[in-house]
């Protein structure tokens, strides 16, 4: 069964880091884009970042050049480098990317189980 795991969520003091990494898992042929979102309470999902199967990155305004994604695309993992962080960064975290499964050699997007990161003030 190909799914999305994601760890490395927790609790951080403002100003602090975390590491978030999701993995594909069961057999795919190939990882295309892969990017993170968030969710906070009352509010609705946003990008965090993206990055497209030619490595090139985007990122939401707010998060701008405190966050850093990555993907390696042989491994078929990714992370999300997030430093400085700020009380406004809490809020659930999803993965999501386009895998090709194996068995049916058909991309589809696929997202992750969400990790919560909190920030405290």
């Amino acid at each position: 069964q190909v799914q999305l795991v994601e760890s490395g969520g927790g609790l951080v003091q403002a100003g602090g880091s975390l590491r978030l990494a999701c993995a594909a898992s069961g057999s795919v042929v190939r990882l295309g884009t892969m990017g993170w979102y968030r969710q906070a309470p009352g509010k609705q999902r946003e990008l965090v970042a993206h990055m497209d199967s030619s490595g090139n990155a985007n990122y939401g305004d707010s998060v701008k050049g405190r966050f850093t994604i990555s993907v390696d695309n042989v491994l078929k993992v990714g992370d999300l480098q997030m430093n400085g962080l700020k009380p406004e960064d809490t809020a659930v975290y999803y993965c999501s990317a386009v895998l090709t499964p194996v068995a049916s050699e058909i991309p589809r997007t696929y997202w992750g189980q969400g990790t919560q990161v909190t920030v405290s003030s």
